[in-house]
């Protein structure tokens, strides 16, 4: 019959006893607790209780602990703090800190009106008429605005309780330039909750605090202090009234953008802040990424004159059109062909470009600070892009708006302040335009990115992709400066983020165990072998190759595929780019692979020595490959892109029994080695492989045990 269930079997602990295993019935709950205590000691009866949120959480194999009743702690510190010994109050202080984030014992502490004794040491200052060494002192108040901050943050009283002149108290340790780390942070936490949790309370923070203080706060070395003083500043932003966070700005956005200004005085709580903080405290503005808000969702309007002037603007700077041509349809076509070399996707009227928001007009921002405080890099990067004839070519103006959304995204610029976040960057307060010039570094690091992996249009957002993992990983290492950043891009390279990719991945699955890697080492011929024949039915299938005459010019094409027995290349030209495959028939002319000697690539084939015009290509220089055969011939080749040019190199090394190194082998064998070791490692998700096979048993000393059928 099984036992009932309320009758459960728990552990009892106690200070200074061994601990006992006794039956628990929930149902008579008093009396099993007045005999528990009953079984430590007469003396403890009245000291200790079991302490549980409820009965019912009450399971079989349960710890119950006996501690101090909440009631009876709350009563010995309160009376411990109140009392005159130095070192007594100080030790009840640290203990409180501890105990008030329980909220049993905050409640009980609260009623005996232990938080109203807080708050008069706090507000009367009578850490400092003892005569008590300065660390001592600092220490105590440490303590007690420590729990003061638990206690209030269980919600059991309200912060519209909190005294005008304890307010006063806290501010001031905020306000003073030298305060002790511990004293800060605990002030600025305690302001910060004052804030968000009563209107009526921020109007007085609002008025007490200084705006130059929290700034100078955000300009310390101290991490913890900074964000405490970010947070306190976003509470203000958020509490602040909407007709008073708006700042004015100049109309004209060449002039605004050049030489930034606020308006003589921003209003805040309810006094001005002077002109002379103005500049600081928009910067404090840009840190925080209040005002980048507002421009994000800013659609740009077409028919605005001065909104298109700042556009024009970018054309002249990068193209020096000052002296245009005077005719209106000239000048038209001039500009069109000129916002379309900027990288605009509308270069008729590109300032429909920036109509979606996000990014809205913070993307021409971005675009025009860059071109203003760094032309050379800005007309380097144009310039740079609109005079390829390769179809490698970086549009600029659709990449810096791209860009732009996404530093938006990945800093969450325009989300409310998170408490659970805890992303710092220092970096943003080291100067004055950070935003922007997080932008200057970001768009470089993207056209040189763009460079490492030769793209092409169709590429954008694969280049994007590459271009975010390497601002996040850049940022995940909290470079301290802006220098610093640029210095880890340029170690991300697309390189070394590939590599990053693998060794990731690879640890991810747990790829460094010796079974696991045994297993790799089991699988990879057989991937191999696999991707061999791939490449061999390729080959089969044939490819269409074109023929460069004495002036780099298109003659005509030429095909050429494998025989089906893999003994044969048959090739043969043909007078334009077949739509299917080539029959055997059509194709006259023949190489036994047996005939085959090597397989030359890149400068070393014949045909890229012979013409230095197509050794100076650089796409055709890597495009091309020859086979040598008997006697002594060559048949020259320039595939017509990349992937056509690893599918040949590797089929020809197949069958001259070389092994496959191209880079699509090497991605083809990690993407199908990454899924064959998943999909024969499923069934042993969650269970940990061991290191070492598992010992073989010494040889039984007898077979007895075997079945005897006779």
């Amino acid at each position: 019959m099984p036992p009932p269930s309320d009758i459960v079997k728990v552990a009892i602990e106690w200070p200074g006893a061994n601990a006992q295993l006794i039956e628990f019935d929930q149902v008579l709950f008093t009396t099993h607790a007045l005999v528990l205590l009953t079984l430590v000691s007469s003396e403890v009866l009245q000291l200790f209780v079991c302490v549980f949120q409820s009965r019912g959480e009450i399971k079989n194999g349960t710890i119950l602990r006996l501690a101090i009743s909440p009631m009876r702690a709350a009563r010995q510190l309160l009376e411990r703090i109140q009392s005159h010994g130095i070192d007594a109050r100080l030790e009840a202080l640290k203990e409180l800190a501890k105990l008030s984030a329980d909220p049993t014992f905050a409640a009980e502490f609260i009623n005996m009106e232990g938080l109203a004794t807080l708050a008069r040491l706090v507000e009367s200052g009578t850490h400092c008429i003892y005569l008590i060494k300065k660390l001592q002192k600092k220490t105590m108040l440490a303590f007690t605005l420590t729990a003061f901050l638990e206690l209030m943050d269980h919600g059991i009283v309200s912060w519209d309780l909190i005294s005008v002149s304890f307010i006063k108290q806290i501010s001031g340790y905020v306000n003073q330039p030298m305060v002790d780390v511990s004293i800060l942070q605990r002030s600025l936490a305690i302001l910060e909750s004052m804030v968000l949790n009563s209107h009526s309370l921020y109007q007085r923070v609002a008025q007490e605090t200084t705006v130059a203080q929290l700034i100078a706060h955000l300009q310390v070395s101290n991490q913890e202090i900074q964000t405490y003083a970010i947070a306190l500043i976003n509470a203000l932003f958020l509490k602040t009234p909407e007709d008073r966070r708006q700042v004015n700005t100049h109309t004209n956005q060449l002039q605004s953008h050049h030489d930034t200004n606020l308006s003589d005085h921003i209003i805040r709580g309810n006094r001005p802040v002077k002109a002379e903080m103005a500049h600081q405290l928009y910067v404090l503005q840009v840190l925080t990424f209040n005002l980048l808000e507002e421009r994000m969702m800013t659609k740009m309007d077409p028919n605005d004159q001065t909104q298109r002037d700042i556009i024009f603007e970018l054309r002249r700077i990068a193209f020096d059109g000052d002296n245009d041509p005077s005719g209106t349809e000239k000048r038209k076509a001039i500009y069109t062909k000129d916002y379309k070399m900027l990288g605009f996707t509308n270069p008729v009227n590109p300032a429909m470009d920036f109509t979606q928001t996000p990014p809205g007009m913070l993307a021409l921002d971005n675009m025009l600070y860059l071109a203003k405080v760094h032309q050379d890099t800005y007309i380097r990067i144009v310039l740079e892009n609109c005079s390829r004839e390769d179809k490698h070519e970086c549009p600029f103006g659709r990449s810096a708006i791209e860009l732009t959304r996404m530093l938006c995204d990945i800093l969450q610029v325009g989300e409310l302040p998170n408490e659970g976040c805890n992303d710092f960057h220092p970096m943003f307060f080291t100067h004055e335009r950070a935003w922007e010039e997080f932008f200057c570094v970001c768009i470089q690091l993207l056209n040189k990115t763009w460079k490492e992996m030769r793209a092409t249009a169709e590429d954008f957002n694969k280049v994007m992709t590459v271009v975010r993992e390497q601002i996040t990983r850049a940022l995940a290492m909290k470079p301290p400066s802006l220098e610093q950043l640029r210095v880890k891009l340029r170690s991300l390279s697309y390189s070394e983020i590939l590599r990053l990719r693998q060794s990731e991945r690879m640890s991810q699955d747990d790829f460094q165990s010796p079974p696991i890697i045994e297993l790799r080492e089991r699988i990879q011929p057989e991937i191999l072998e696999l991707i061999k024949q791939q490449r061999l039915n390729r080959l089969c299938e044939g490819s269409c190759f074109r023929k460069l005459g004495n002036r780099r010019r298109q003659e005509k094409f030429w095909f050429c595929r494998l025989s089906l027995n893999h003994k044969v290349l048959h090739y043969g030209d043909l007078d334009e780019s077949p739509q299917g495959e080539v029959p055997f028939e059509l194709l006259t002319d023949k190489i036994p692979v047996s005939d085959i000697k090597a397989v030359l690539t890149g400068k070393d084939c014949p045909h890229m020595k012979e013409k230095s015009a197509l050794k100076q290509n650089k796409e055709v220089l890597e495009l091309a490959f020859s086979v040598l055969y008997d006697p002594d011939e060559v048949l020259n080749f320039v595939a017509p892109n990349k992937y056509e040019y690893c599918i040949w190199t590797d089929g020809l090394s197949a069958l001259l029994g070389k092994e496959l190194g191209s880079d699509l082998t090497r991605s083809d064998l990690d993407t199908l080695m990454s899924m064959e070791m998943k999909l024969r490692l499923l069934d042993l998700e969650n269970i940990t492989i061991p290191e070492a096979p598992p010992p073989v048993p010494k040889e039984p000393s007898t077979y007895n045990f075997t079945y005897n059928y006779g």
